[in-house]
This record gives structure tokens, C-alpha cells and sequence, in this order.
């Protein structure tokens, strides 16, 4: 018997749901009261031991079907937390507001400064800031999916509190407004244009700069969000900055495509990450000294460690830290074309002995 699903089924299908995530050690705990909840979210933290007054602090928003842990255990971020020393902010959605688990993206109540779970979030910042001495200059947000696309709205509506942000396989602020224009945008259809993207952003708060500095991760063979979503990000963002006619720098790096914007005095503003044969998920590299992440369900092995490259955009890295160089694609190369279920199954077999 066929059965009917609903929208908001179908919206976090198309999202990546799925309901088999890896178990993970729990390192998070609940944030506690951090006021008012417009979005009935939940928080959980991470502080690293001996966090010491002014820490930086990042957020990350899971993806549709995932929880907090899944999330942090996949993309490595309470482990380079320790290594580097900041905070470490967890929203996570609830049944109750989403089946799926999904952000709400798409609710315009959800997608307004001091609304929703915008609000929700950045109440809980606040808290952060004040319960553990936060650098208020240094708060970035993270997010994939459903999560990226809200890592969207926040950079969009609080420009004033985050100094930068990372967006993966998200999709662009003020481009859904109902689960029906959610649905299409993900497809890539029916977009605003880029002027009116722009000027979305510059009408979701009364800020007219600095703006964050931004970093959009896409694979190319992304069957769940298009990867032109990524592209209007870009169109967006380079507008806002004024930015959008300069070139930008365009190179290879351990296999994939990598875009830099700078403005004319050589600050970095915007990057963007291409993954060339990854689908719908958080690049990771669970090998190698640059290793961050372990790959499962929309965690995928690409070659490329995501959240620390991240990291490093947005200075928590030290300048003195090598980066990857560029370097022509390597074909061969472990990873460079694998991702989701075959790395996972590839791996296992190689663990086990039974490949090389």
C-alpha cells in the first residue's frame, strides 16, 4: 500500500534524513536556561579544559536526521576545540518543531532577527558570551544542510555577532519562504536574482559592516541540494561585500577546486570548496596528519579535512600553521572520488585485511 507523505517528510528526505546514524561518544553536555526560546530549540556545549577567559566560540548546526553528537563525532569538532582552545555551541532541533529533525529554514518566523529558532540561537550565544567569557569578536557558525541553510539566516540576520561563517551544502538566505519554494530551490529552480539576494541580506538587520567573512563547501555530485546553490551563496555574499567584479584567486588543493575573493587591500572574505564526485554531506578526511573527521551517514571521506580548513579561513587556526598547498588534481589519489556508503565499505575492508 502506497502511503501519503508530507511535506515536511519529503523536506527532510531531500535533506538527507536518515534514521541509522553511527553510535558516537557523547562529549557534549546541555547548556542549561539561556532565556527566552521563541524556537523550542535545545542547546548543548563543549568547553575544552582549561578554556581560558576571551576563547573564541563556533556553533554548529547538524544536518537533517542528525543530532548534536552525530555531528560533532562525524566532523571533529570538540577534538580540535581541544587542540586549538574555544567554545563550542550545539543547538539542536526537536521533533516536536520538525520530524525530520531538520532546521526550519524554510518558516519565515524562523528566518527573522529575534524570531524563532534564529532567536533561540542567538539567545544562546548571549548566554555563552556571558556565562564563559566568550570573545563576543569571535563568533563563527557552521552548519550543514538544513543546519547550513540556518547557518545562512544567522550570518543574514546577526552580521553584527558573527564574524564569519561556514556554510556547507546549504542554500542562500531569503530564497524560501514554504516548504514548496524549499523544495524547489534544493532542486536548483526559482531562484531570486542576485541583486535581490543581496538585498535580502542587507535588509535582515539594521548593519552595514564589516560583514563576515564566509567560507561554502558543495559537492559537484550533490543529488540533494544542487550544487547551483552554492554558486547564489556566492552571488549573495561577493554583492555584499562589493566585491562581486573582482576575480577570484582559483586553484587546486588536494583535489579539489578552491575560490578565494579578496578585497583591495588582500583581506580574504569569501572562499569557496568545489569537491569534485561527493554527494550530499560534510567533506572529511579521517586519515593523515590533517586528519578531523570519522566518515558515516553524510559525513563522507573526501580527501580534505573541512573543519579544519575551516578553522584556518577563519584565523582560530595560527597564520604560522602550514595550509595545503595548491597542487594539480590527483586522480589516484585515496578518496579523491569515493564518498558516503563505498568510503565507509572500502574502509571497513581495508581494516579487516581484505583490500590494500
Amino acid at each position: 500500500m502506497l502511503r501519503f507523505i508530507s511535506p515536511f517528510e519529503a523536506l527532510g528526505l531531500l535533506s538527507g534524513f536518515s534514521g541509522g546514524q553511527p553510535a558516537a561518544a557523547d562529549r557534549l553536555v546541555d547548556l542549561g536556561d539561556f532565556g527566552a526560546n521563541p524556537g523550542a530549540l535545545r542547546a548543548q556545549m563543549y568547553l575544552p579544559e582549561g578554556l581560558p577567559a576571551g576563547a573564541p566560540l563556533v556553533v554548529v548546526l547538524h544536518g537533517c536526521g542528525q543530532s548534536a553528537e552525530d555531528y560533532d563525532h562525524g566532523a571533529g569538532w570538540s577534538a580540535l576545540a581541544d587542540e586549538l582552545g574555544f567554545a563550542l555551541l550545539f543547538p539542536q532541533q526537536q521533533r516536536a518543531n520538525n520530524p525530520n529533525l531538520c532546521f526550519n529554514w524554510f518558516s519565515p518566523i524562523d528566518a527573522r532577527r529575534d524570531s524563532g529558532e534564529a532567536g533561540s540561537i542567538h539567545a544562546m550565544v548571549a548566554r555563552m558570551i556571558a556565562a564563559h567569557a566568550i570573545d563576543a569578536g569571535r563568533i563563527f557558525v557552521t552548519g550543514l544542510s538544513a543546519g547550513g541553510a540556518m547557518a545562512s539566516i544567522l550570518l543574514a540576520t546577526y552580521p553584527d555577532v558573527f564574524a564569519g561563517g561556514a556554510i556547507v551544502a546549504g542554500l542562500p538566505f531569503g530564497a524560501a519562504a514554504s516548504v514548496g519554494d524549499a523544495l524547489a530551490r534544493m532542486r536548483g529552480d526559482g531562484f531570486p536574482d542576485d541583486a535581490q539576494l543581496a538585498e535580502a541580506i542587507r535588509s535582515a538587520s539594521d548593519h552595514t559592516g564589516p560583514w563576515p567573512r564566509i567560507s561554502v563547501w558543495q559537492g559537484d555530485a550533490d543529488r540533494t541540494v544542487a550544487p547551483i546553490n552554492a554558486e547564489r551563496i556566492l552571488a549573495q555574499w561577493t554583492r555584499v561585500h562589493g566585491i562581486a567584479r573582482i576575480a577570484p584567486e582559483d586553484a587546486t588543493i588536494e583535489g579539489s577546486r578552491h575560490r578565494l575573493w579578496r578585497d583591495a587591500a588582500g583581506t580574504p572574505l569569501i572562499e569557496a570548496w568545489d569537491i569534485p564526485g561527493m554527494g550530499h554531506g560534510t567533506p572529511v578526511r579521517a586519515d593523515g596528519p590533517d586528519a578531523d573527521g570519522i566518515p558515516g551517514p553524510f559525513m563522507l571521506e573526501a580527501g580534505i579535512a573541512s573543519t579544519r580548513a575551516i578553522a584556518r579561513f577563519w584565523g582560530l587556526i595560527p597564520a604560522s600553521s602550514a595550509a595545503p598547498a595548491p597542487a594539480p588534481p590527483a586522480p589516484d589519489a585515496p578518496g579523491a572520488h569515493h564518498h558516503g556508503i563505498a568510503a565507509i565499505i572500502e574502509k571497513a575492508l581495508r581494516v579487516a585485511g581484505l583490500t590494500r
